[in-house]
């Protein structure tokens, strides 16, 4: 014989918390999305580059900032041709290896257009013809991409590009680190 238990019964009470959890949430999740939106469409950036007239109608290395990658030379390479090339002047933004990983034989310059200024004088300071390549850039910075078959920067590089009279001529905005004041705590 066996005995017959009672089943027990379902609980008629319905659990609220996990449904509140999911509410709160989703709450949460929608104001990010909205603040990001809010963020993203009133960006305070500044401007990448100012349009002014050169003194003389020439360009100097100093009003050229200089990205300088490794696109597959030996390692420090890029560091190197960093530091030549700001002995000259030129505003070296990034040294790094290449962004994308890509691979140059040689030498490779990106900037806004393969005839820009800028691009015409960093190609001043190389020994090997480089590859231009115009990438429609706003800020007008070049990449200066060193590879394996790169040798050294000229002894003496042209010290400056001619630019036509009255040209208007996009100068990238140049960020100088501030001095922090006396007493007060950088982070």
């Amino acid at each position: 014989m066996t005995a017959i238990h009672p089943q027990p019964r379902p609980h008629s009470r319905i659990r609220w918390r996990t449904p509140i959890t999911m509410v709160i949430l989703l709450g949460i999740l929608a104001g990010g999305g909205w603040w990001g939106w809010k963020s993203l469409m009133s960006s305070s950036a500044g401007p990448t580059c100012t349009e002014q007239k050169l003194t003389n109608n020439r360009l100097l290395p100093k009003q050229v900032v200089l990205n300088v990658y490794n696109g597959g030379a030996r390692a420090g390479s890029a560091g190197r041709v960093a530091d030549a090339l700001k002995k000259r002047g030129f505003n070296i933004d990034k040294v790094a290896n290449e962004p994308k990983g890509n691979k140059v034989d040689v030498v490779a310059l990106r900037g806004a257009t393969p005839t820009a200024p800028e691009m015409l004088l960093v190609a001043g300071q190389l020994n090997q013809k480089a590859q231009m390549v115009g990438d429609g850039r706003t800020d007008h910075s070049v990449d200066l991409v060193i590879g394996t078959g790169f040798g050294s920067v000229k002894i003496k590089g042209i010290p400056s590009v001619a630019v036509k009279a009255g040209t208007l001529v996009c100068l990238p905005v140049i960020h100088t680190p501030q001095p922090i004041p006396s007493g007060q705590n950088p982070n």
